[in-house]
């Protein structure tokens, strides 16, 4: 019978240097960032906003700090492998006929050993290299999210300036229709118009404030997809600027603090002024001052900055190498490794010691199986390479989709400016005619109908035009005025 007893006094040193080492290191505490009360943010503020809170970015920083640490565990095994045991070893021997005891031996024993790897024949070098490779395609991955995660921001950003801007255009329609309705009620006293006409302007004005309670909806959605992409709850009220793109003069203050409250709007107003003046409402200066650059690449120069700047093409670039690199570890798993080894015991029996020192040679791998493992690594290249010529299709096609979008958008604006401007003037002549018994209300009604809708017109197209300027400035990769990098600690 052999016992033998493993002391663990080295086995704690060692959690206890660990443990010292781990208390001993910085720490970066993240924190969500917030935002005060009455503020006012600029886009910019919210895409900062959003790259410091976005789980998102934090999960890619961390994924590359893991893949970066793995490097590190490769190059590990270029340094020593220190191993160290003791033991009590008691030993009884006895015949199986007689069970008499023979002879007895007990004796205490310590040994230490160093081993080195000497030579593996590239195989180690190999697999920092495949490491590394994988490092710098998280690292990668960490810009593409970055990008993504600018992009949320700029469309949910446009999409409450639009909303802000409908609202405010929806507001201007309720106040012509009071107006029209407190006129056309005078009218009908009068006996100027019909009683059709009365009941028309109180559908009319009922139907208008349906309609702004709808945008204002709308524009709450707008601001919980803002808030969303900001990673901000229980957000307090705000205001946001306009943009370079999309400069529209409103006045909808930033806030779902009143989103419960409920009113009475089903009722005509007892008394507006100017019930006979129209065209003081409806100006609500969406185009004044309004402008934007054009966009300062052509298609080709485009498709060339988004094969040069995509980290996502990048990524399975390095995704490439990294396979390559795996293949060339899994070949030379053939070879063996050449090892030195220097060790020093103890025994207490007769105060026995011993030092030795060896070198040595070994290897010991599945041929079939290792056959098989190197065919497998072929394929991963082969399909890393498909990825990149996979993904260079479809960044060509992205780009192309979003250049010809956002210049048909560009086109687009001008012109349907110049609608807002003309149906504004035939919304007031045709009101001028109404007024003094020329039109009727159906010619009032239709050229109303045509000014609103083309004002809401321009606000989705300057809304989709800078949408799609987004989305191609994404497919391009362009570098962004704020953004983050792998090294900020936030």
């Amino acid at each position: 019978m052999n016992l033998k007893i493993i002391f663990p006094k080295y086995n704690k040193i060692f959690f206890f240097v660990t443990l010292f080492y781990l208390l001993t290191q910085p720490s970066y505490p993240i924190e969500n960032a917030t935002i005060e009360k009455n503020a006012v943010l600029s886009i910019k503020d919210c895409i900062q906003l959003a790259l410091n809170n976005s789980p998102a970015i934090k999960k890619a920083r961390y994924n590359y700090g893991v893949s970066k640490n793995k490097t590190s565990i490769a190059k590990a095994d270029y340094f020593p492998t220190i191993g160290v045991g003791t033991g009590y070893y008691a030993t009884e021997n006895a015949t199986s006929s007689s069970l008499m005891r023979q002879g007895s031996s007990n004796y205490y024993n310590a040994e230490a050993s160093l081993t080195q790897l000497i030579w593996d024949f590239g195989k180690t070098n190999a697999n920092i290299r495949m490491n590394k490779f994988n490092a710098i395609a998280a690292l990668y991955t960490f810009d593409d999210t970055v990008l993504d995660t600018i992009f949320d921001v700029k469309t949910n950003y446009y999409g409450v300036l639009a909303a802000k801007a409908s609202v405010d255009i929806n507001k201007a329609n309720v106040q012509i229709n009071e107006r029209n309705y407190q006129r056309t009620k005078a009218y009908f006293e009068e006996g100027i118009k019909s009683k059709i006409d009365l009941v028309n302007a109180e559908v009319n004005l009922s139907d208008s404030k349906v309609t702004l309670v709808n945008a204002v909806k709308e524009y709450q959605n707008a601001l919980v997809k803002l808030n969303n992409s900001m990673y901000i709850a229980f957000a307090p009220e705000y205001e946001i600027t306009n943009t370079e793109t999309f400069n529209f003069q409103t006045n909808t203050p930033v806030s779902l603090k009143k989103i419960d409250d409920k009113v009475d709007i089903s009722n005509p107003p007892d008394g507006v002024s100017d019930a006979f003046l129209t065209s003081k409402v409806e100006k609500i200066n969406i185009l004044e001052n309004y402008k934007f650059e054009p966009f300062p690449y052509t298609f080709e120069e485009s498709v060339e900055l988004a094969y040069k700047n995509r980290p996502d093409l990048k990524a399975f670039d390095a995704t490439l190498d990294a396979m390559k690199e795996s293949l060339l570890y899994i070949k030379r798993e053939y070879y063996p490794s050449i090892q030195g080894r220097a060790g020093y015991g103890y025994r207490d029996v007769n105060n026995t010691q011993s030092f030795n020192v060896s070198i040595s040679l070994s290897s010991s791998l599945n041929i079939v199986g290792k056959k098989f493992e190197i065919d497998n690594g072929k394929l991963q290249v082969k399909l890393a390479e498909n990825e990149i010529e996979q993904s260079k299709q479809n960044i060509y096609f992205e780009v192309q989709k979003a250049y010809v979008d956002m210049i048909q958008l560009e086109k687009q604006i001008p012109l349907i400016a110049v609608k807002v401007k003309q149906t504004l003037e035939n919304f007031e002549l045709a009101d001028g005619r109404y007024g003094v018994g020329l039109g009727d209300y159906i010619e009032l009604q239709d050229a109303k109908v045509k000014y609103n809708s083309a004002q809401h017109e321009y606000v989705q197209t300057v809304y989709n035009y800078n949408v799609a300027r987004a989305n191609l400035e994404l497919a391009m990769a362009l570098p962004q005025a704020v953004t983050t990098t792998i090294e900020d600690k936030q």
